[in-house]
């Protein structure tokens, strides 16, 4: 089943949304996937298309340091954020 670009950007933005209200907080994958009811390995695709633009940044360690082997975490950029605060105050 093929997803259409325009719908691909609703997705997009809400997962925006999502990393956005749960700031500072990173999000894993299977987390973000949950929230917005899709499959972690189409949520992954979205994230990493995310990436690219450098809206979201990928964290591949825990808070101790230790690279995790098969999860990643998610945050918005900060450039990102500060985008969505202006927005969120006006």
């Amino acid at each position: 089943m093929k997803i259409s670009e325009e719908k691909r950007e609703k997705i997009s933005e809400h997962v925006l949304a999502l990393l956005y209200s749960h700031s500072p907080k990173p999000l894993f994958t299977s987390e973000v996937a949950k929230e917005v009811a899709r499959d972690e390995e189409f949520m992954k695709t979205v994230l990493l298309n995310l990436k690219k633009k450098k809206l979201v940044q990928e964290i591949k360690k825990n808070p101790n340091g230790k690279d995790y082997l098969k999860r990643s975490r998610w945050s918005l950029t900060d450039a990102t954020y500060n985008a969505y605060s202006r927005t969120q105050d006006n």
